[in-house]
């Protein structure tokens, strides 16, 4: 599991997160990928692009899980 530290911002949009962290190659790729269902956000199928991330949310896709921090 991998931590994404949020750096003082209350929120992060999902698309965003897979975009940073590279687990898409860009963010056309991510808003796909999120669309079609790959992505799940609190363990719960999430295909709301622009999705507000906080901390606390935990992301996965593929084989790779990210845990949402504060900074």
């Amino acid at each position: 599991m991998k931590d994404f530290i949020l750096n003082g911002h209350e929120f992060i949009e999902l698309y965003k997160v897979l975009k940073v962290e590279g687990l898409a190659s860009s963010g056309g790729e991510a808003k796909a990928v999120i669309a079609a269902g790959q992505v799940l956000v609190n363990g719960v199928i999430e295909t709301q692009k622009r999705k507000k991330i906080i901390a606390g949310d935990s992301i996965e896709f593929k084989d790779e899980k990210i845990r949402i921090q504060p900074k």
